[in-house]
């Protein structure tokens, strides 16, 4: 996990992700964790992550992924509160009340979209309503 960290955080990268090699991502928010949940979920069964930002979405999207194991720079308490059962290690570097949207004026919408499911599951289908809704831009 430690080499993980580091290449998160040396690269400045979003997300990096080790199972059967190691695959390191820059894209915006949640996008690339549920690209691979939705096309490659074998990268994520029983990998290791290094994530620079969790909220509730993102923790829902480890879980049902099956990662063993998150470092996640920041993270929001929702995020803590459904990682509670999942069984996956987790170490982090800040604890903070909620992740804040880019503009840093409110919640980020996810977090705001997730607030009251109780289960990764519940989650699933609001992120990829979001996620199929939300133009891609870097």
């Amino acid at each position: 996990m430690d080499e993980l960290v580091q290449i998160l955080r040396s690269g400045n990268h979003s997300l990096v992700v080790a199972g059967n090699g190691i695959r390191i991502f820059d894209g915006r928010g949640i996008s690339d964790l549920y690209g691979l949940l939705t096309e490659h979920p074998d990268l994520l069964r029983g990998a290791s992550v290094a994530d620079k930002v969790v909220g509730k979405g993102a923790v829902a999207l480890l879980i049902l992924g099956g990662v063993r194991e998150l470092f996640a720079g920041v993270i929001s308490t929702s995020a803590l509160g459904l990682l509670e059962d999942s069984g996956i290690s987790l170490r982090f570097g800040r604890k903070v009340p909620y992740i804040i949207n880019r503009k840093g004026d409110g919640l980020c919408p996810v977090e705001t979209l997730c607030k009251d499911c109780a289960t990764a599951a519940q989650c699933l289908p609001l992120i990829r309503e979001f996620v199929t809704k939300t133009p891609t831009s870097k």
